[in-house]
């Protein structure tokens, strides 16, 4: 998975974005916007770094944050830069995985979800024995 990472994360910053900003601009891809909440929990990315992101991510005039009815939330959407952004980068960093794959088959594939189900029964089994 890491090396699958730092294949993405070279195709990601060769268009301009840190891995975080990218995992923003594609989870806010092709939807009207979110909260902050929705947001964080679709990204993973903890609070304090989110707020930070989307600082950046706002002064390059690619996302807006607004109010939403309930004061208390704060929506978060592309700008029309940002769908652009979007645009061109999700299918190259879509594309890029896809090729680290080309070789695979469908057999491949099962084989080795296969293989991740067992290494995961493993280990949540060690998790249970340990005091």
């Amino acid at each position: 998975m890491q090396l699958f990472e730092k294949g993405s994360s070279k195709r990601v910053r060769a268009m301009g974005f840190t891995d975080s900003q990218f995992d923003i601009i594609a989870t806010l891809g092709n939807t009207p916007g979110m909260t902050c909440k929705d947001l964080g929990d679709k990204t993973l990315i903890t609070k304090g770094t989110l707020t930070g992101v989307l600082d950046r991510l706002e002064a390059k005039g690619l996302i807006q944050r607004e109010r939403g009815e309930d004061r208390r939330q704060l929506w978060v959407k592309l700008t029309p830069a940002g769908e652009e952004s979007f645009a061109k980068a999700f299918p190259i960093v879509v594309t890029g995985g896809r090729q680290v794959f080309e070789d695979y088959q469908t057999e491949d594939f099962d084989a080795l979800e296969t293989q991740l189900q067992k290494l995961k029964a493993t280990l949540a089994k060690s998790l249970e024995q340990e005091p």
